[in-house]
């Protein structure tokens, strides 16, 4: 079943001359329990991609659907919702809170949506469980290593109980050992809890873990014919 479907869709920044085209017309459609890498150089527009499809940016033109519903039907308190309960996010940078607490990192998206105290803490501890970082929650995030602040984070994108996993060069802050670790953890949750996995990268190894690789260069969808030339 399809969770996501992009047909054409285009984004530029800027105007007049300082204007760029990051996508010119990228059709794109991801299916349930698929793990896909969007793969790319700087600058291909890759991560542009990612943001549309995760509803953090809004498309120029095309068509964006989320399920069977139109992207730009979806706004205001619906579009939030939407982004806190279907999707879950893991970033290069972590983007934890230096001095809350590891559980309380883990627990934000349920305070954006209104979880009680009680259940917030019973879901952020199992996702701390899963992530093997238990005996972490009572410490400051900055407290962590790099590698235990990417688990916290993925703890923090799980506890919503996603359909959906952005992962933005997931690994590029890591050491070859505890990157593999990492990864493992993500196509874990994406084989064993049916959970689509999106990841950004330029790291052909991590790539060719996926199911399929979707190539972006100048804002376009490159064939692996296309990339074979250009090599």
């Amino acid at each position: 079943m399809k969770i996501l479907e992009a047909r054409g869709i285009t984004k530029s920044y800027g105007h007049g001359p300082s204007r760029f085209d990051a996508l010119k017309g990228v059709s794109l459609t991801i299916n349930e329990a698929e793990s896909l890498a969007i793969v790319g150089k700087s600058g291909s527009g890759k991560s542009t991609l990612m943001h549309l499809l995760a509803l953090l940016d809004t498309i120029d033109g095309g068509t964006l659907r989320v399920g069977n519903i139109d992207s730009a039907d979806i706004k205001g308190k619906d579009l939030n919702r939407m982004r806190n309960r279907d999707f879950g996010f893991v970033f290069q940078q972590f983007f934890l809170t230096p001095n809350a607490s590891v559980l309380d990192n883990v627990v934000l998206p349920l305070v954006i949506a209104g979880v009680p105290p009680g259940e917030r803490k019973k879901r952020g501890m199992a996702a701390l469980e899963q992530l093997e970082l238990a005996d972490k929650a009572k410490n400051k995030a900055t407290d962590l290593s790099g590698g235990q602040k990417q688990r916290a984070a993925i703890a923090r994108a799980l506890v919503n109980d996603p359909k959906v996993i952005f992962a933005d060069e997931p690994t590029g802050n890591l050491d070859t050992a505890t990157g593999a670790v990492v990864e493992d953890i993500l196509f874990r949750l994406n084989k064993e809890r049916g959970i689509t996995l999106i990841i950004v990268t330029h790291d052909r190894d991590l790539a060719s873990r996926c199911d399929r690789q979707f190539h972006v260069r100048d804002g376009l969808h490159s064939t692996a014919d296309d990339l074979a030339a250009r090599a």
